[in-house]
């Protein structure tokens, strides 16, 4: 007869899944809603029952309905890999070896739009609830203290003597910090109906011509 503590270590592996399938059914439900109520229309009763639990479920797996949103933004942002940071994301990491400053940037851009396209309403949400709980005041300051952080990484990886002459870095990631904005995704492509598209080259554009020193023309051009 199997003991009791070997009983619930069997069980334990299956009783994870099931949490953690719990648990991503909450935070897809309750992005569903965000999006399409906001914050402030949108009840951990209503979050429940699209996710098909209990209220009491989803105060126990996020003590919060800011702590929900919080979490919410973390998967979105973080993606699969949700437990790892944006600096040990493969798609920052890829941005960081690349040797060729314009390309660097470039890649930035894109990435910049990537994750913007499939977060705009997240964002929007997330910006327009900050005045109203400084639970998410906080999360939205974060946002952008960790995205600057972040954008100073790419400019500290850039090769030695690709800045203009008398840019420091932290006035370069100043810059691209504020090309990639979330505020300035949503006054362009939201507010201006500029394309994804058109985003990505203005930022690159943008960004390369802001920070890069003139490449010597090619002894061959």
């Amino acid at each position: 007869m199997a003991s009791r503590s070997s009983t619930r270590t069997y069980h334990s592996p299956r009783r994870r899944e099931q949490a953690e399938a719990t648990r991503v059914a909450i935070l897809a439900a309750a992005q569903r809603l965000f999006e399409r109520d906001g914050y402030v229309g949108t009840s951990v009763t209503a979050i429940a029952q699209e996710a098909e639990v209990t209220p009491r479920t989803v105060y126990l797996g996020f003590e919060t309905k800011a702590g929900l949103l919080r979490a919410v933004w973390n998967r979105a942002l973080r993606g699969e890999r949700h437990e790892a940071p944006v600096a040990a994301q493969r798609w920052f990491q890829e941005v960081l070896e690349e040797s060729d400053p314009e390309r660097t940037l470039r890649l930035n851009a894109r990435n910049s739009r990537r994750f913007k396209e499939r977060s705009t309403e997240l964002l929007q949400v997330v910006r327009d609830a900050a005045p109203l709980e400084a639970e998410i005041a906080g999360l939205w300051d974060r946002i952008q203290t960790d995205y600057h952080a972040n954008q100073r990484a790419v400019v500290e990886s850039l090769a030695p003597g690709a800045l203009r002459r008398g840019l420091s870095v932290t006035r370069a990631a100043d810059i691209i910090w504020t090309l990639n904005h979330p505020n300035t995704w949503i006054q362009l492509a939201v507010l201006r109906g500029w394309t994804p598209t058109r985003y990505e080259r203005w930022v690159g554009d943008t960004s390369c011509h802001q920070l890069l020193a003139p490449r010597p023309p090619s002894r061959y051009g």
